[in-house]
């Protein structure tokens, strides 16, 4: 099954109602395309998605009002907002631990 990037952040981002051309701009912004074709064994592409979706819940933690307006009827203001929080943890985590193959190193070392 085929799908696009764009379709693949939705996944991510399930309940958080952006219009396309928003999150087209946040792909962009995290060095994706919405209409490229998601590669499941990319893990620069899974780890863009992932930040993409990242800056989507930052954006929304940031704003009380669409936190209000998106928050469950069983949940309070307060607990969303926790949840959120969690969630941006999470995925940061997330992004940290993904190992992308390059011949940049992030490692460095201290000599005395």
């Amino acid at each position: 099954m085929n799908i696009t990037n764009l379709e693949r952040l939705k996944m991510d981002i399930q309940g958080v109602e952006l219009d396309d051309a928003q999150l087209t701009i946040l792909l962009a912004e995290n060095g994706l395309k919405a209409t490229d074709t998601y590669d499941v064994d990319d893990k620069s592409n899974l780890k863009g998605i992932y930040a993409t979706a990242l800056s989507v819940l930052e954006g929304l933690a940031n704003n009380p009002t669409m936190m209000k307006a998106i928050k469950l009827d069983d949940m309070t203001v307060s607990e969303f907002s926790d949840t959120i929080m969690k969630r941006i943890d999470q995925l940061d985590n997330k992004i940290r631990q993904i190992k992308i193959d390059s011949n940049n190193s992030n490692t460095f070392l201290f000599y005395n």
